[in-house]
């Protein structure tokens, strides 16, 4: 199958995105998106793999370009491989699930997602990040400190009196605070508008001839893979040992 005709038009434009190679495209969500900083941090953590691997990757988010700049300084991804538009066009031209919109604005059916309402998976993965994953990686290693807002200061050695090699009860959850807690005292840099709050995102694997190798479209809040335990499984069979 072959790549949306509207996804590689748009590739096009980027020179960093030209045909002779793999492409990983994601598009995220608003860049104060839980999903988006979550898929962020994912994808930073396997940047040498996809490099020596020769797949490019393109990153495509709803923001304007100072929240691109603090969401990459945040997230460590790299600047030049995020690009913004102020709305979701290509979102929409993609059919990507455009979320709850019920009487009232975007912010009704913002909250009735995060309650679960046409959000498929979002209890349970919020369930996930309190309760722990033995089928999941610790996130927070020993050495590691976490800073939650200004006097909450917690530290990874916390979590390994419950064990380690796993993702530990309420480890999960620490991170998303912590995401949650930048997004908050900087919200209008990472949300410049909330019309598109409720807009989800996807990912798109191609191959050099421009055929897709994977896809996937989110369907809810806290669903930006197919197997949120393991976010980027899909990429193990293309990346180098």
């Amino acid at each position: 199958m072959n790549a949306p005709a509207v996804l590689l038009s748009r590739l096009a434009e980027i020179p960093a995105m030209a045909a002779g190679q793999r492409r990983l495209v994601v598009l995220l969500s608003q860049l104060g998106d839980f999903d988006s900083l979550e898929y962020a941090q994912a994808l930073v953590d396997e940047l040498p793999r996809l490099q020596a691997a020769g797949i490019a990757l393109q990153v495509i988010g709803i923001g304007n370009s100072d929240g691109a700049d603090r969401f990459c300084s945040y997230t460590g991804l790299p600047r030049n491989r995020l690009i913004v538009d102020a709305e979701p066009t290509l979102h929409r031209a993609l059919g990507l699930y455009a979320g709850l919109r019920p009487p009232g604005g975007p912010w009704p059916g913002l909250l009735l997602m995060c309650a679960g309402i046409g959000s498929p998976g979002t209890l349970a993965e919020v369930l996930r990040g309190y309760s722990g994953d033995r089928t999941a990686a610790e996130r927070i290693g020993a050495d590691q400190v976490v800073q939650l807002g200004r006097w909450l200061t917690i530290r990874g050695s916390l979590f390994d009196r419950l064990g380690s090699g796993y993702q530990r009860p309420f480890e999960l959850a620490t991170v998303r605070l912590r995401n949650m807690i930048e997004v908050l005292g900087h919200w209008r840099t990472y949300v410049p508008r909330d019309d598109a709050i409720t807009q989800r995102g996807g990912t798109y694997l191609l191959e050099v001839d421009d055929s897709v190798l994977y896809s996937y479209h989110d369907r809810g809040i806290l669903g930006f893979s197919a197997t949120m335990n393991r976010p980027l499984r899909f990429l193990e069979p293309f990346l180098v040992a």
